[in-house]
């Protein structure tokens, strides 16, 4: 594996992890009316593009961050319906 590859896995992985504290929080307030749903589905939105780009140049990077992403953005939106 290259550097590069390495450099791109490491930023892959701090992207998903920046929506790690939101899930956190909402799950444990029970709360999550302060989130917009907008944000949250304009998110999965831009998800699914980049996943599909990601997939047609096979860029491992891009997939793991939007795989990550999407996953964190999937469970707050959860929260966002369970939690009214």
């Amino acid at each position: 594996m290259k550097f590069i590859d390495l450099v791109g896995l490491l930023g892959a992985f701090l992207s998903g992890v920046t929506f790690f504290p939101q899930v956190y929080r909402t799950w444990k307030l029970k709360s999550a009316k302060e989130i917009s749903l907008a944000m949250i589905l304009i998110i999965l939105l831009s998800n699914v593009v980049w996943l599909f780009y990601a997939f047609n140049k096979q860029d491992i990077a891009i997939i793991s961050a939007n795989f990550f992403v999407g996953s964190c953005a999937l469970t707050i939106l959860y929260f966002k319906l369970k939690f009214k």
